[in-house]
Order: C-alpha cells, then structure tokens, then sequence
C-alpha cells in the first residue's frame, strides 16, 4: 500500500467518525493500521483474511503500532463467507483489498454493512492502468471496470475514484 492510500484512508475513517470499520484483505497489517489512526479511540477494526499467517503478522503489527488488542477483530476464512455473518448496517467504513474477481460481490455485502452515510472503498481499481487501456484484458481487469461503472451508475452512492496509489475508488452510501 502506498503511503497515498494510507493517508487517504485514515482521512476516510475520520471522516465518517468510524467507530467499527469492516477490512476485506488483512494482509500484514498496514492498510488497519492507517484505519485505525483515522477511527474514534474506542472504534473496532473487524479484520477479514482467509491466510492465517496474514491475520498473525497483522496482530503483531497492531500491537508493535501501540494499538490495544480490544481494537482489532480477526475472523479467519474467505470474505464471501464471513461477510453475511456480519451485522447489517452496523459498520461506518468498510474498505476492501481482497480478491478483484470478487470486488462486485464485496460492493453488495457492502452495502448491506454500511449505515447510512457509511462508506465504502476498493483498493487498486487502476489495476496498474490496465484499466483504462483499450487492449484485450484479463477478466480481472474487465471485472474492475464492471465494478467502476456499477459504482458510477448507482442511485444509492455517492462516488469518487482518487488517484492515490493503485487507485481507490470511494462511494458513500446515502
């Protein structure tokens, strides 16, 4: 993640004065640290990942960070199965860095999670700027498109596509 996305998302989650933010793809932890510096002190990071390891080396990344345990809510398996179990409209910002392919199916769980006036957001929809080229593509390109255009095109969002990093495409729901 660039430093870009980083600075953006804690603004994003400061913003909507997060205090339970919803992150599809743990990795090793960056992304949740920058969340969590923009979140209310007493917000909660519910933390999705279908790598354990990656769940482990963020745990300790949050901690080495200064955060409290009590901050961070890890649910091992992959996003499509967690998500449901998942409260709706009982999250402020939900930001997603998991599968591309699954990108559309994390915007409608997303908008089931979110509150009105929550916000949702999709790292790397530039998908190092195969997005905008008009060659052949690959489906995950095609799908990231897909993606941009439903965001785009909805009623129920407000969108923003920010040239920060790799892309991140922001909607808030109404």
């Amino acid at each position: 993640m660039s430093p870009g996305t980083g600075a953006a998302l804690r603004l994003l989650a400061a913003s909507v004065d997060a205090k339970a933010v919803a992150e599809i793809g743990t990795g090793c932890g960056v992304s949740g640290i920058h969340l969590l510096h923009g979140m209310r002190p007493d917000g909660v990071l519910t933390t999705v990942d279908q790598e354990p390891e990656h769940q482990q080396s963020a745990r300790l990344a949050f901690r080495e960070a200064g955060f409290a345990g009590n901050r961070a809510r890890f649910i091992p398996g992959p996003a499509l199965d967690v998500l449901p179990r998942l409260a709706d409209s009982g999250y402020d910002l939900v930001f997603c860095d998991g599968d591309r392919q699954e990108y559309q199916d994390y915007l409608a769980e997303s908008l089931r999670l979110l509150r009105p006036g929550g916000l949702v957001a999709f790292e790397g929809v530039f998908a190092n700027g195969r997005t905008v080229d008009s060659g052949p593509q690959p489906t995950e390109v095609l799908r990231l498109r897909e993606l941009v255009r439903t965001v785009r095109e909805s009623q129920e969002l407000v969108s923003s596509l920010l040239p920060v990093g790799d892309g991140l495409l922001c909607a808030v729901k109404r």
